[in-house]
């Protein structure tokens, strides 16, 4: 789920918006009410707040001055009311800005409070957050509820294309932290050489083939065997292998030229000759482990974010796109001679793809996930696991910057809206939780303001993560830009937004 989607579909043609901001563990709640042409502080007098509890409405009203040495004309709006517990005997703090009407309530408890979640708001459940919106995106549960369906079919998200056929086996991607798991596969001790590496590293990285009717499982994409994909064509592998093997033996005929001319000038001394033939066979060596290391690198990870060690010169990604509405669903790697995949295998992201028909129904198991929730997740296991709140986002074709992004507060819960201009009784709204971040789109920075991210980056140790769908996760922190008012939007000039949270963050670490 989206902020857009979180929006409602009413129209409100005065254009007023709300935006309801809380964090966990604080009983404060803060309501935003502004218009991008009304300037409260000066047009808004004897202003107003009542709670209409049966109605599960707030009514904001106040005296409207528009035009100077015309009479004030009453006026007044609704905001829905989110499903909290405002402590009403508590006082109402309420200012008119130069932007916005700010309206601060004291809650009974924090939004994220167990009690709140189970509590009984006397409004039914239709409007009551769902539970798997609160769930982390968690993998074993997505690989036990793939295992009992017996078999997957999987579609397009936007069109209800079926994109595979079907699926029978699944298996957790094997971890990424191999490197720990086994240092002397590239370390320096005895087996770091010679047939025993070779071995080892061949033999994981055929855990990351898949063969038909097999699917690997990570926390954002599945792997499948490139047979599997319905639709879409790949280069012929037999004539990918014929120019590679011209290519091959070009390149030794020259090498050997070279060789001979080379070996011929120094028939005056066999002694040098021997020192080269030493020194090219212990580069020769190096290279291969060198290569091999650099080719497993960009298998590793989840390629939805590709993070800087397991980025590799050797291995690009291309998009996968839907064969009938051509929507992104994922990528796959292959090296820098042809378009053929490596290992046969193809990556789509669960974002993009459902399980079953219809798109987002209760049998649907990726329903929960989103693009922003996707992303979300790995910025705060970022933060976890390298301790570091600043991050820009690459793309990871060109490598060029596209987002500067910082994580200020993991542990915001809002809800967003256009207010009412009449009274109609209405439940409870949602409020969600949510992450909030600096931002900067960097896909249009000037050579200058490349040389100051780039000190930016040197100085703050920063995080470069690679990823295809820049443009979109753009949007959205865009339209989360938008949910506040221009006095609140922007700090240290970076843009202030929102992403939708992956989970309850006491399961990531965040939760104090």
């Amino acid at each position: 789920m989206s902020i857009s989607e979180l929006l409602p579909a009413t129209k409100n043609p005065r254009k007023w918006r709300f935006t309801w901001e809380s964090n966990s563990h604080v009983p404060i709640i803060r309501l935003y009410i502004f218009h991008p042409n009304t300037k409260p502080s000066s047009q808004c007098t004897d202003l107003k707040v009542t709670i209409l509890s049966d109605k599960s409405l707030l009514e904001v009203t106040w005296l409207d001055k528009n035009q100077v040495g015309s009479p004030a004309t009453a006026a007044s709006l609704w905001v829905p009311i989110p499903r909290v517990l405002i402590d009403a005997d508590s006082p109402i703090n309420l200012r008119a800005l130069d932007d916005h009407i700010e309206v601060k309530f004291v809650l009974i408890l924090p939004v994220d409070h167990p009690i709140i979640s189970n509590f009984d708001f006397e409004d039914g459940d239709e409007n009551a957050l769902e539970d798997d919106e609160l769930q982390p995106l968690q993998l074993d549960s997505d690989l036990k509820k793939l295992a009992s369906c017996g078999e997957v079919q999987f579609y397009c998200r936007c069109c209800s294309t079926k994109l595979t056929r079907a699926v029978r086996f699944f298996k957790e991607m094997p971890s990424v932290n191999w490197r720990e798991a086994a240092d002397n596969w590239f370390g320096t001790c005895c087996c770091s050489f010679g047939g025993v590496s070779e071995k080892l590293v061949a033999k994981y990285a055929n855990s990351y083939t898949c063969s038909s009717g097999m699917c690997l499982v990570d926390a954002t994409s599945i792997v499948i065997s490139k047979d599997d994909l319905i639709g879409h064509k790949f280069p012929d592998k037999i004539k990918l292998q014929e120019h590679k093997s011209l290519h091959s033996l070009n390149n030794s005929f020259k090498k050997l030229n070279v060789d001979h001319s080379s070996q011929n000038e120094k028939l005056h001394d066999h002694e040098c000759v021997h020192v080269h033939k030493h020194e090219e066979e212990t580069l020769d060596t190096n290279e291969l482990l060198a290569n091999k290391t650099s080719l497993l690198n960009g298998l590793l990870g989840n390629s939805f974010m590709v993070t800087s060690p397991y980025l590799s010169k050797d291995i690009k990604w291309s998009e996968i796109s839907c064969p009938n509405c051509s929507s992104l669903l994922g990528a796959f790697p292959h090296d820098n001679l042809d378009g053929f995949p490596l290992n046969d295998s193809v990556h789509l992201f669960k974002c993009f793809i459902s399980t079953s028909l219809p798109i987002g129904g209760s049998n649907d198991l990726f329903r929960k996930y989103s693009l922003e929730r996707m992303f979300s997740s790995q910025l705060l296991e970022s933060a976890k696991d390298e301790l570091s709140f600043r991050t820009v986002v690459r793309n990871l074709q060109t490598r060029s910057p596209m987002l500067q992004i910082v994580l200020i507060n993991p542990n915001s819960w809002c809800s967003f809206g256009d207010c009412m201009d009449e009274i109609v009784s209405i439940p409870k709204i949602n409020i969600y939780p949510m992450i909030k971040v600096l931002f900067s789109d960097c896909s249009n920075t000037t050579e200058s303001q490349l040389r100051k991210l780039d000190e930016w980056v040197k100085k703050n140790q920063v995080e470069d993560v690679y990823m295809l769908m820049t443009k979109a996760l753009a949007e959205s922190l865009e339209i989360g830009n938008r949910m506040l008012p221009h006095s609140h939007a922007s700090l240290q000039g970076l843009s202030l937004s929102f992403l939708h949270s992956p989970s309850l963050l006491d399961d990531l670490g965040f939760g104090n």
